[in-house]
Formats: C-alpha cells, structure tokens, sequence
C-alpha cells in the first residue's frame, strides 16, 4: 500500500474550476516578471550572488512589498480564500536543523550553478536550453534526498 494520498479532482475537493487558471495565471505573471527584470539569466543571477549587480536584491524587495501587502490586507477584506474556502491563517516553518542543511545546500547549489529552480524555468522560456541541465540536477538532487530521507525515517 503506498504513503501517497491519491489526488483528488478538483471539482471534488471544495476548489473553484478557476483555481487551476490562477494558478497558471500566476505562474504566467512570475515568469514574465523575471524574464522582464532579466533575472532569468544565470549571468545576472551570478553577478548578484558576487555583490557585482544588485538588481536582483531590488526585484526580491519589490515583490516582497507586493505580497507582504496582499498577505497583509486580504484577510482583512474576506474571511476565506474565494478559490479554495480555506480560512486564513499563518503557517509557521520553524527553523530546526533541516531547514539550515537544506538553505546551506541550495545556496551551494544556486552558487554554482546560477540557477534558481523559478529562474531557471522562466529562462527556459527565454531560450535558454543548456539550462535543462541545471534543471535536471534539480530533479535528480530531490530523488535523491527523498530517497535517503525515506531510508533514514
């Protein structure tokens, strides 16, 4: 029997049919946001990393500010998600031992590689296919950190 729970459509799971759209509406507006700030280049990426352009602190600032706001001001405004109906509340991740791991290891990974796993897709976007090689170190590097979390619970 497998730990997975089985998916569940949509329509049976209490979500509006136009929870998928915004999704996609979301991910549209993100991908286009960085390629637009020209942070879907891992040049600029890695210039930013190096303290050597800043740009990247500033387009992270904005978009904090704007969901900071979001965050901040809708639950004021409505007591549930309108595509969900959950109600709002803060989930806290606290900061523990795998958490520090994990953010050392991504930074070592985004150092190397230049490659944010949002970055790197909307760089595929761009044309930029050698990144599928970064990418595919993204899938290949969460395999296996299941693989060894599942063996060492």
């Amino acid at each position: 029997m497998s730990d997975e729970t089985p998916r569940q459509d949509p329509q049976q799971s209490g979500r509006h049919p136009l929870f998928m759209p915004v999704i996609l509406l979301g991910g549209l507006l993100f991908g286009f946001g960085l390629a637009a700030s020209h942070m879907a280049r891992p040049e600029v990426v890695l210039d930013f990393l190096q303290l050597v352009d800043l740009g990247l602190l500033f387009v992270m600032f904005g978009a904090a500010i704007v969901s900071g706001l979001a965050f901040a001001l809708v639950p004021q405004l409505r007591e549930r998600a309108p595509l969900t109906g959950d109600i709002y509340g803060r989930r806290l991740k606290s900061f523990d031992r795998n958490v520090l791991v994990g953010g050392v290891i991504f930074g070592l990974g985004w150092g190397i590689s230049g490659v944010c796993p949002g970055s790197g897709y909307a760089s595929l976007g761009i044309g930029n296919w050698p990144i599928l090689i970064a990418i595919g170190g993204m899938f290949v590097g969460a395999y296996l950190q299941g693989v060894w979390r599942s063996r060492t619970n």
